[in-house]
């Protein structure tokens, strides 16, 4: 890799002012799944840095069209929108729902959490990946507009998925899904919002949950320092944006004391009792340790936990480059955890 490329890299991964230097930007690529290494670099520029929230929120959308671009054709699916109560207070809340083309029966559902660091992303990124899940799984999937930070920092945009879980089991009939069969998942901050909920739902004790799906999740405030001299940083989702994301979404700065488990899961003190768990991840994502860690830690509680880490990938390598066999490997390993979780005998 030429001189003037690692510079350009460094400052796609890292933003302007990055001193990172050659060798650490020829490392992140290098340490990358080979199908990735092409496609990725290409894709910097349309990287995303949340030092402005608002610009990153303007570029999400020309990143988002790149990304569609190479995303597979959506599956038959029935979809239609709705609006719910929010929380005691709060607003409505938006949700879209994805039915199998064709299928009448009661089925099993799953709540979805859309990712973008609590900061960006909306459902309008995620009709691919609910007609996925509610095609291949056969199960209804609602996807929730859930408030952004900073301007709704927590728990604003947890009482909003809260108010889809909960309107989910309240018009299970309606919908005609099994409500005791309702599933919640999400990936990087839709993971850590699912994680939360996991934990909220069951200390309110209104709404069982049958599984939660963490992809990638965002689950620990504390990650503020290189994990090791291995993992100095990452590439997309970088530690800059990780702290900017934490800091917005908890409106104060991250790894202080007193941080809800709610907002950061790594914080809960106890784990038991939670639905059952699949956590997946590659080695290259900044969230790794943190991802295995709370995987150990719901095994140690009892919790039945699967975990799946991918060598060489990296933060949202199955939305970057989707057609990589990691990244079907990725995506096939998540779909089946979910359709033997929703479709084992009750």
């Amino acid at each position: 890799m030429a001189e003037n490329e690692a510079q350009q890299l460094c400052q796609a991964v890292f933003g302007e002012g990055a001193m990172m230097g050659r060798a650490l930007a020829v490392h992140l690529i290098r340490s990358l799944d080979p199908e990735l290494r092409g496609p990725i670099t290409e894709l910097m520029g349309e990287f995303v840095s949340l030092a402005d929230i608002p610009a990153a929120r303007a570029a999400e959308g020309k990143m988002m069209e790149a990304v569609k671009a190479q995303t597979p054709v959506l599956q038959p699916v029935e979809v239609e929108v709705g609006v719910l109560p929010g929380s005691e207070g709060a607003p409505d809340v938006t949700v879209r729902i994805y039915r199998p083309e064709g299928r009448k029966a009661v089925l099993p559902a799953l709540l979805w959490i859309h990712g973008g660091g609590y900061v960006l992303g909306s459902i309008e990124y995620e009709d691919a990946t609910c007609a996925r899940l509610a095609a291949e799984t056969d199960c209804v999937t609602v996807a929730v507009e859930y408030r952004l930070a900073p301007e709704n920092p927590f728990p604003a945009p947890l009482e909003d998925c809260y108010a889809a879980l909960r309107w989910m089991a309240a018009s299970a009939d309606e919908l005609g899904i099994d409500r005791s069969r309702i599933a919640i998942g999400g990936a990087s901050a839709g993971g850590g919002l699912s994680a939360g909920l996991a934990l909220l739902a069951r200390d309110r004790g209104e709404i069982d949950i049958a599984f939660q799906l963490l992809v990638y999740p965002m689950l620990d405030d504390r990650n503020a320092a290189p994990a090791s001299e291995v993992l100095q940083d990452a590439i997309f989702w970088t530690r800059e944006n990780n702290l900017v994301a934490w800091r917005s979404y908890l409106g104060r700065e991250p790894g202080g004391e007193g941080v809800s488990g709610y907002a950061s899961a790594s914080r809960a003190a106890e784990l038991e009792g939670l639905p059952p768990a699949c956590v997946t991840v590659g080695d290259q994502d900044l969230l790794v340790d943190e991802d295995i860690d709370y995987a150990r830690r719901l095994i140690r509680a009892g919790v039945p936990t699967e975990l799946h880490v991918y060598p060489g990938g990296c933060h949202s390598l199955d939305m970057l480059v989707p057609q990589a066999d990691i990244s079907r490997r990725f995506t096939s390993d998540l779909v089946r955890a979910l359709k033997r979780a929703l479709h084992q005998e009750q």
